[in-house]
């Protein structure tokens, strides 16, 4: 890809006592305790735990999505939970992707659109965009799908495309939310051997949240969250 690749930190992402609760009616339900963690640059972490322990929640704020109640979030040596919205959403265009269970890809848009969309919001030249575009849907094995529209495309094939759009802006950290999880067994198993692969051919940091140990375990690290904390689990 054309555009230069952002220059590396030791530690792309941080979070320093992180607390989250939400208010159900009367009762405040504290889901993060005061999490703290470290991701170095080009590391594989996993994070794992039971339905409803609040590992989306993590990543939501790891990446900008949502805001700590209290603690905060660091990206690239800068405080990211304290920066105006407006300045948040720039930093977080220009410096993580993310990979849901669902693609969210735009329906109206081919594949390639979809890839190119982070470069065009942030303005870049639309030519310029969709040759990277080209060049990352070639590399995760979609040369023949580029003008494919969302429903034209496997549930494999669009979780593909999904990642490439998360990478196309050369990230610091990818964040993936049970990025197999919608998938049958043998797109999954495609869909996370290309993370790991972009995730060795980058250098990109990269966070998953699975429910599935074994592909927890060909991580780095493997973080379980239980009662609103996060504990090594093992590699």
């Amino acid at each position: 890809m054309n555009e230069a690749k952002p220059a590396a930190h030791a530690t792309p992402l941080s979070c320093h006592g992180l607390v989250r609760n939400f208010r159900e009616q009367r009762r405040v339900v504290e889901v993060l305790r005061g999490v703290d963690l470290e991701i170095s640059s080009g590391e594989r972490v996993a994070v794992v735990g039971a339905s409803g322990s609040g590992k989306t929640t993590l990543l939501q704020l790891l990446g900008g999505l949502d805001t700590p109640t209290r603690g905060w979030v660091e990206l690239n040596g800068r405080n990211f939970s304290a920066m105006r919205p407006a300045e948040r959403g720039t930093r977080r265009n220009r410096h993580i992707g993310f990979v849901y269970q669902f693609h969210h890809l735009l329906p109206e848009f081919s594949a390639v659109e979809n890839v190119a969309m982070p470069l065009l919001i942030r303005r870049s030249g639309t030519s310029e965009a969709l040759a990277d575009a080209r060049e990352l849907l070639e590399q995760v094995g979609l040369s023949e799908r580029l003008t494919h529209r969302p429903a034209k495309l496997s549930g494999g094939e669009r979780q593909r495309v999904a990642v490439a759009r998360a990478l196309i802006g050369r990230p610091s950290v990818v964040l993936a939310d049970e990025p197999t999880g919608n998938l049958d067994p043998e797109s999954g198993e495609r869909v996370f051997e290309l993370l790991l692969k972009l995730n060795r051919d980058t250098g990109t940091a990269l966070v998953v949240v699975t429910h599935d140990l074994q592909r927890a375990r060909r991580m780095d690290r493997v973080l379980a969250l239980r009662d609103g904390l996060l504990a090594d689990a093992g590699g």
